[in-house]
C-alpha cells in the first residue's frame, strides 16, 4: 500500500496516535503525516504511507483553513482553553470593533510562536520547558493570513474561519486579536478544514478505515503518489532517458520536455510515459539547462 490517507483526526489524540493506528490497523511499516494537529483539535490530517512518506518536505508549504472559536476576555497559559487561566477581563467590544480588529490580521504578519509548542530551544521542546515554568526567548516567524472571516458572534465568543501559510499558530492568532481588542482572549475551539488539497468534506474517521475492506480502502480511498505535490511544475521525461533516471543521473535538455516557463532552482515532478517517476531540480543558465534527480520513486 503506497499513496496518502486524508483522516479525520479525533480530538484526544495526537497526530502520532493516528499514525500508530494506520500502521497497526492496516499492517503497514512505513507511515507519516505531513502537518501537525494539537491533541484536542479535530480535523483533517493526511497519512503518508510506504514511498509516499519521501514526498512529506514538499506539503510543507501548503496553504491550510481552520475554523476556530475565539473566546473573549480569559487568557489561558497555552492560549487555549485546555491551559491554566492567567487573567479574566470584562469584555465590552462593540461587534464593529470586533470586524475591524479581525480584518487588521489579513495579510503579512509578524508571530511569535507561543511556549507550549513542539518547537525546540537548544535541543528541548517548548512545551517541555513551559512545564518546568521556564519562558524562553521566540524568533518571531512571517505567517501569512490569506482570508479570515467572522461565522459568528455569540456574547464572549466568536466563531471564525481562517486561511493561512504554514506554521501559523491558530492559538497565538487568537490570544494576539483578543489582545488587541483589549480584554484578551484564547482559541477554545479548532478544526482543519483543508491541508493542501486535503479536505474535511473527503476525509475519513478511524472508524470508517477500520470497517473497510483494505482492497476497497486502497482503490478507492489511498490519493496517488503526486496528488499533494500537483502544485509542483510538470516535466515529461523521453522514454530513452529512463534509464539514466532510474540511475540518477542528471537529465540533460534533450531528454525532456517542459510544459511551462519554469524558473531556474524549481521543484519539479518528473513523469514518463504518463507515469510519476520522480522529483527533480531544473536548473538552467544562459547555455544549458538539465534536471537533477532528487528522489526517484520507481
Amino acid at each position: 500500500m503506497i499513496g496518502f490517507l486524508n483522516i479525520l483526526k479525533p480530538p484526544n489524540m495526537t497526530s502520532h496516535d493516528v499514525v500508530n493506528f494506520v500502521r497497526k490497523n492496516l499492517n503497514v511499516k512505513k507511515v507519516g503525516h505531513s502537518g501537525t494537529l494539537d491533541p484536542m483539535a479535530t480535523g483533517v490530517l493526511p497519512i503518508c504511507i510506504g514511498k509516499a512518506t519521501k514526498l512529506i518536505e514538499f506539503m510543507q508549504n501548503d496553504t491550510k483553513t481552520y475554523r476556530a472559536e475565539l473566546t473573549l476576555g480569559i487568557v489561558t497559559d497555552t492560549q487555549d482553553r485546555w491551559g491554566n487561566i492567567l487573567d479574566t477581563v470584562n469584555v465590552n467590544v462593540s461587534e464593529e470593533k470586533i470586524f475591524e480588529v479581525f480584518n487588521s490580521f489579513k495579510g503579512e504578519k509578524i508571530q511569535i510562536p507561543p511556549m507550549y509548542s513542539a518547537l525546540k530551544y537548544k535541543g528541548k521542546k517548548l512545551y517541555e520547558l513551559a512545564r518546568q515554568g521556564i519562558t524562553v526567548e521566540r524568533k518571531p516567524r512571517k505567517i501569512y493570513i490569506y482570508d479570515i472571516s467572522i461565522i459568528d458572534i455569540n456574547a464572549n465568543k466568536i466563531l471564525f474561519d481562517v486561511n493561512c501559510s504554514k506554521g501559523t499558530y491558530v492559538r497565538t492568532l487568537c490570544h494576539d486579536i483578543g489582545m488587541a481588542l483589549g480584554c484578551g482572549g484564547h482559541m477554545s475551539f479548532l478544526a482543519r478544514l483543508r491541508s493542501g488539497y486535503f479536505n474535511l468534506d473527503d476525509s475519513l474517521t478511524l472508524e470508517e478505515i477500520t470497517a473497510l475492506d483494505k482492497d476497497i480502502l486502497e482503490k478507492q480511498y489511498i490519493y496517488k503518489l503526486d496528488y499533494p505535490i500537483k502544485y509542483l511544475p510538470r516535466v515529461d521525461v523521453k522514454q530513452f532517458a529512463l534509464r539514466f533516471l532510474l540511475n540518477g543521473v542528471a537529465l540533460q535538455k534533450k531528454a525532456f520536455t517542459l510544459n511551462s516557463n519554469i524558473k531556474n532552482g524549481s521543484i519539479v515532478r518528473l513523469y514518463v510515459n504518463n507515469t510519476f517517476k520522480a522529483i527533480g531540480i531544473y536548473k538552467k543558465n544562459s547555455e544549458h539547462s538539465i534536471i537533477q534527480i532528487k528522489k526517484l520513486f520507481s
